[in-house]
């Protein structure tokens, strides 16, 4: 390198390993963890990070390669060879840099982590590319006493390993250990050619515990649904409360199907479950209204929902529009619910955004939730409960915020 001439800077990749088989969950990568396919939540952090040159996801497998690509990750197909049961992290990540010779660092992130904040991948690129660590991975504390094990037929006592039984530490007292979480492992190219994950210069990262979150089996799965929901990534933009809601007629608040009896007249059906949702929702102060691309002015009345209504809507972004200008609310205080291609800008624009479990490719693509009920069959009631949940967050922040000032008040005081 001539003088004065800038060293480039090192390609730092994130790279999530998605193989399709799992033992403990099929496809377990692309389950919905929250209407969120679970690989999405990583994606959806390491690309607000901004600190990755590029993001990759390597699997073997088609349906997560296209959920990939939806998040807006790049796709690396993983051979066959680095894709059995007892193929390790290593090997995938091995081949994966044998095909790309751009990349000098490895951010390899597990996609069964998903309360991770690009906040921690910030600080931990700049471990790796200005205070010049060679590995760096992810950590909890724990305050957890641990004892020697004793096998059945041996024939001695277990002894403390980490502590004094006639002095134990109250948990305030005592700093607990530092354990692996298994989010995340950076390592330089050269180090993971060598059979390294960790080695050279190291450096643990410490992530909050409410962060640390690893799904094994399918016993964890609610257990962190609700941490993901009170502690999870979201996105750039703060969560603000919900005000309206609307949600299209046709495929969300009924099945799409319209029956013809021999008079010609049309009819409809929808869940009950959906009616309970909508009642929920007004009971919490948000209004609810519907739009329709078909002229359904005549099943309405007969549903007795008591909701402002647009049928024939032939522009529904317009539509939407002009009800949020009018009641004047911000765009993330608008919640929307759609299912067909006519429903996309809307879910782009909604601050809170579903669709129906049997929504087309393109909607699903363009929503923040999707929900495990079909269209006409509680997808509006489930919606309603992720909107109540995400209201629960709003709340605990700003509660969270208010403690903050009221303490910096109190400190200020004195």
């Amino acid at each position: 390198m001539e003088a004065g001439e800038v060293r480039p800077r090192a390609h730092l990749a994130a790279l999530v390993l998605a193989r399709g088989g799992s033992k403990g969950i099929p496809l377990k990568n692309i389950k919905l963890l929250a209407g969120v396919p679970l690989v999405g939540w990583v994606l959806r952090a390491a690309l607000d990070a901004g600190v990755f040159h590029s993001v990759w996801v390597s699997t073997d497998h088609d349906e997560i390669e296209k959920v990939a690509k939806q998040f807006g990750a790049q796709v690396h197909r993983r051979s066959p060879e680095v894709s059995q049961d007892s193929s390790t992290s290593l090997e995938a990540i091995r081949e994966f840099l044998n095909h790309h010779q751009e990349v000098d660092i490895v951010g390899n992130i597990q996609a069964t982590s998903p309360c991770l904040h690009p906040s921690d991948l910030i600080k931990v690129a700049d471990l790796i590319q200005k205070e010049g660590f060679d590995s760096v991975f992810s950590v909890v504390r724990r305050h957890q006493f641990r004892w020697s094990e004793v096998k059945k037929g041996e024939n001695k006592m277990t002894e403390p390993q980490n502590l004094n039984p006639a002095k134990r530490y109250r948990r305030q007292d005592w700093p607990g250990e530092l354990y692996e979480n298994g989010s995340f492992y950076f390592a330089k190219r050269h180090l993971i050619e060598k059979g390294y994950l960790q080695g050279g210069k190291m450096a643990y990262y410490e992530m909050r515990a409410e962060h640390s979150v690893d799904i094994d089996i399918d016993i964890d799965w609610p257990i962190a649904e609700q941490r993901v929901l009170s502690f999870g990534y979201f996105g750039k933009e703060p969560l603000k409360e919900v005000k309206l809601l609307v949600c299209s007629i046709d495929g969300c608040l009924t099945n799409g199907r319209i029956y013809v009896t021999e008079d010609q007249k049309e009819m409809v059906s929808y869940d009950y479950r959906d009616i309970v949702g909508i009642n929920l929702l007004k009971k919490r102060g948000i209004e609810v209204r519907l739009i329709s691309e078909r002229d359904c002015s005549k099943t309405l009345p007969a549903m007795q929902l008591g909701c402002v209504a647009e049928v024939n809507a032939t522009n529904k972004l317009q539509v939407l529009e002009d009800w949020q200008k009018c009641i004047g609310l911000g765009w993330k205080e608008v919640a929307y619910l759609g299912n067909e291609e006519s429903d996309v800008e809307c879910l782009k624009k909604a601050g809170m955004s579903g669709v129906p479990a049997d929504a087309c490719a393109v909607a699903q693509k363009a929503a923040g939730y999707i929900c495990k009920s079909h269209g006409g069959c509680g997808a509006v009631r489930e919606f309603a409960e992720h909107i109540f949940l995400l209201l629960e967050k709003v709340n605990s922040a700003r509660k969270q915020m208010e403690d903050v000032n009221s303490a910096g008040q109190d400190t200020g005081g004195k």
